[in-house]
């Protein structure tokens, strides 16, 4: 875009504006940190323990219970 005559400066290009840029760069800044998160998190994951078939879980679920269960 040209300047009008009478117009004492020249309209600048939105790349141009200063403001344009940080209203870009906020949100492109969290995306930016969720995919890395993300990746992060894929990438590091700990792998699934399953308890073997012969190993007693009593005490354990009993413990769970007793620790959740209301005091009296």
């Amino acid at each position: 875009m040209q300047a009008e005559q009478g117009d004492p400066k020249p309209v600048l290009p939105w790349w141009r504006v200063g403001m344009v840029w940080l209203v870009i760069a906020g949100p492109l800044a969290v995306v930016l940190a969720g995919v890395l998160t993300a990746a992060l998190a894929v990438a590091g994951a700990d792998p699934v323990v399953r308890a073997a078939p012969d190993v007693n879980l009593t005490p354990a679920v009993q413990a769970r219970n007793h620790a959740a269960a209301p005091k009296r």
